[in-house]
């Protein structure tokens, strides 16, 4: 993942965790729930990361695969095109074998 991909998730996160300071300012009196509320918001926004990361990774390997067939339809089509004029060939011999034999 490109740092330019994850820019907004990363500016997303870093909103998530400033907004949560601002809104626990005030209970800085106790200093655990502060703490906690930051890690908190921390672990998702690290979380909304990794699930960003990974439906990346998961679409770039679906457009590798689709490539891949369709590689794999093309270099088919192409065999089976081959073989199929090869039969049209063959039938074209024997249908002329046939005709010079007629008109003996």
């Amino acid at each position: 993942m490109d740092l330019r991909d994850a820019l907004p998730e990363t500016v997303l996160t870093i909103i998530l965790v400033v907004s949560t300071l601002v809104l626990v300012l005030r209970v800085w009196q106790d200093i655990t729930i502060a703490v906690s509320a930051t890690l908190m918001m921390l672990s998702l926004g690290g979380l909304f990361l990794v699930f960003g990361a990974k439906i990346t990774a998961l679409s770039r390997t679906l457009v590798d695969r689709e490539r891949g067939i369709r590689m794999n339809l093309i270099e088919t089509q192409e065999v089976l095109s081959g073989k199929y004029d090869e039969t049209v060939q063959h039938i074209d011999y024997i249908i002329q074998d046939f005709q010079r034999r007629l008109y003996r």
